[in-house]
């Protein structure tokens, strides 16, 4: 034994079989990712599953099954009790509901559900009507799970015990959650490296106690912490940090010297090969990014003072998350290190391991409340002092794969921090780069959205759809993140063409989570709508305009096209007129057939290169003399998936039928790009 122990320890001392291991697992990565699988259509109703997993929310349970993902809409608190109290981890389901395939993003550069779905192996939404047991589960492992998770739910204030035991942040208040998030501790609150940590040096320090010997603790503690990894359902992060600590614990007690980041390597290495997929997972990429560079920086500075280590590697982890951050979000917290020197040992030294004292002592609860709520207090307040965001423009791998080469030497002291401070500010600044005129027809649904940004980055959106009920905050949560993405940092102006809902719905959220220079109505009197928007105008000392006949951007201008004032909003519709580079551009709001007649009158239109079509199609509008006179070699219908209005209307689209339809319940967004001239149009469909 001790022959093979000293024989393993020199082969490991050959630093390069960690780069060719590393090199292999890569190849391998891109080798399974690159290749696609057909999804079959599925013609049942009934299926019999086996519960993977499952989370609730807003009335709705996510069930997790293997391929499959479904969702439950319960009415009312009673529904989501018996399901807690009826159903496991486990369980053998029959399930009665419609299947569906996800959809991609039709929004550019928006969060994908499909492929998020597709790299956890599931390639199907089952939209449940009715849900039976079958069998219950009868695992021994599965039924401690089901009873930590029945005991966690059981204690009151149970939100932060989901998000510290099990890694189930999203049933923090939705509010509370994203104040963390902008404060740039959120990492805090999923599991990784922080909480194995605690695990582990609290089991070390008990079996010391008992006076166990360095193997039988570490083996112990290693059994642990795989279970501990398994009622965590086997998150990617968790399993690196699980590895790497059993790991680490072999090489210190045969003394092999392998360094960290080797064994680093090896864990990474071991992971993709068991599922090359978790390279598209968040917490596994940034787990190990931040790891790789703790990790590395500790290989070449000693730190001892445990304040300013806590800011190093608060400042670390910002930089080595950057890019990734930056592709999810678009934006980041400069500040939001700062936080961390009260956030990480507040969590780490009282509410975690007070967490996991309140799941065995429940009474203890009240204390566990008393922390959550100083630590949300202070986040409340953190966000409105040490919040100082910029908005960067997404990152292609060349950019990402420059930044960390850059960082790597950084780190290791080799000098080139001030080409990695200038680096970071082109990216900041790389999309002023780009000299080409932009307009993206955005999928709002039922609604009109449209973006035009030229050349010298001045932006101008005209309507901002908006569905009315609708839980989903589309602006905030959509909208606003894909103008991050490429490069926006605020709205010049935002031109409403009328105070339709559907137009204008959005303007508000729009205002309260993006900067909006100034904002232009529509002829008419103001209704409800527009009054609203209006008063928070005025609060935010945003200056607003209504009836303009002309705007003029650098060598741009924009043609309001009034004829007269109509006794309905739809014919008051602002209707624009532009030329961009040659290029012909007519915008028509909800405008009918009335004002379309009024324009052929007044004004000398025709061979318009693209249309955006008025009243989404409807057969108020779109008339065949307007669309001959104009002649539209693209024509641009917006319009909801399965509306119940039944746009677009067919003798609309036989009026259309010399002309190239995009509609965005088939395509998606639209984007027209002008460069060197030429037109290039790009859709995102479903």
């Amino acid at each position: 034994m001790k022959h093979f122990s000293l024989r393993l320890r020199i082969i490991l001392l050959y630093n390069y079989i960690y780069y060719v291991l590393l090199f292999a697992s890569l190849i391998f990565v891109l080798i399974k990712v690159s290749v696609n699988y057909n999804i079959k259509n599925i013609n049942s109703d009934n299926f019999e599953l086996v519960i993977n997993d499952y989370k609730i929310k807003d009335k709705t349970i996510t069930i997790y099954f293997d391929d499959f993902i479904g969702k439950y809409y319960v009415n009312n608190f009673e529904e989501i009790k018996y399901f807690k109290s009826n159903y496991s981890f486990g369980d053998k389901v029959l399930l009665n509901g419609k299947v569906s395939i996800p959809n991609n993003n039709t929004i550019p550069n928006g969060f994908n559900y499909k492929k998020y779905l597709y790299h956890k192996r599931i390639n199907y939404i089952i939209k449940i009507d009715n849900i039976e047991i079958i069998s219950k589960n009868n695992n021994l492992f599965l039924n401690v799970k089901n009873y930590i998770y029945k005991r966690i739910d059981s204690i009151k204030y149970n939100e932060y015990l989901y998000a510290f035991i099990l890694g189930k942040s999203y049933y923090i208040d939705s509010d509370t959650l994203n104040n963390y998030k902008i404060n740039g501790v959120t990492h805090l609150f999923a599991l990784s490296g922080l909480h194995v940590s605690m695990f582990s040096n609290i089991l070390i320090y008990i079996f010391n106690k008992l006076r166990l010997n360095e193997k039988l603790s570490c083996l112990l503690t290693s059994i642990f912490l795989l279970f501990f990894a398994f009622i965590a359902s086997f998150t990617p992060s968790i399993l690196r940090a699980v590895l790497f600590f059993i790991l680490s614990s072999i090489n210190k007690i045969y003394y092999f010297y392998v360094k960290p980041k080797y064994l680093l390597y090896i864990v990474f290495s071991l992971l993709v090969f068991i599922n090359p997929y978790y390279i598209y997972d968040t917490g596994f990429i940034l787990s190990f990014s931040i790891s790789f560079f703790i990790l590395l920086f500790n290989e070449n500075y000693k730190i001892k003072n445990n304040i300013l280590s806590i800011l190093v590697i608060s400042i670390l982890s910002l930089f080595s998350s950057l890019p990734i951050v930056i592709n999810m979000s678009y934006e980041i917290n400069i500040l939001g290190f700062i936080n961390n020197i009260f956030f990480i040992p507040f969590v780490t030294y009282l509410v975690f391991p007070l967490s996991i004292i309140v799941v065995f002592v429940d009474k203890l609860s009240f204390l566990l409340d008393i922390l959550i709520s100083i630590m949300e207090y202070i986040s409340k307040i953190s966000v409105s002092i040490l919040n100082l965001k910029l908005y960067f423009s997404r990152l292609n791998l060349l950019y990402v794969f420059l930044y960390y080469v850059l960082l790597i030497l950084v780190v290791k002291r080799v000098r080139v921090r001030k080409i990695f401070i200038l680096f970071i500010i082109f990216l900041y600044f790389k999309c002023y780069i780009d000299r080409n005129d932009y307009i993206y027809y955005i999928d709002v649904g039922q609604g009109d959205s449209i973006l035009f940004v030229d050349k010298n980055k001045n932006s101008i959106l005209i309507d901002t759809g908006g569905k009315v009920n609708s839980k989903n905050n589309l602006m905030k949560n959509n909208v606003i993140p894909f103008f991050k993405s490429i490069g926006l940092k605020r709205i010049d102006y935002l031109v409403l063409t009328h105070g339709d809902y559907d137009h204008m719905g959005e303007a508000v959220n729009l205002v309260n989570n993006f900067k909006v220079k100034k904002v232009i109505f529509n002829c008419g009197n103001f209704n409800t709508l527009e009054t609203e928007l209006i008063k928070l105008l005025k609060i935010k000392k945003i200056k607003y305009y209504s009836c303009i006949k002309e705007l003029n951007i650098d060598n741009n201008k924009l043609y309001f096209l009034q004829t007269k004032e109509y006794d309905n909003e739809n014919d008051n519709s602002n209707v624009i007129y532009t030329e961009l580079d040659g290029y012909k551009f007519m915008f028509m709001g909800d405008s009918g057939v009335e004002k379309e007649k009024d324009i052929l009158n007044k004004y000398n239109i025709s061979g318009i290169d693209v249309l955006k079509i008025g009243h989404h199609g409807s057969k108020t509008s779109s008339s065949k003399e307007f669309i001959n006179e104009i002649n539209p070699n693209y024509s641009i219908i917006s319009v909801g998936k399965n509306n119940r209005y039944g746009h677009p209307n067919k003798e609309v689209l036989n009026n259309l039928s010399d002309s190239k339809i995009y509609r965005t319940d088939q395509d998606g967004s639209i984007m027209f790009n002008i460069k060197k001239n030429k037109l290039r149009i790009e859709t995102y469909s479903p």
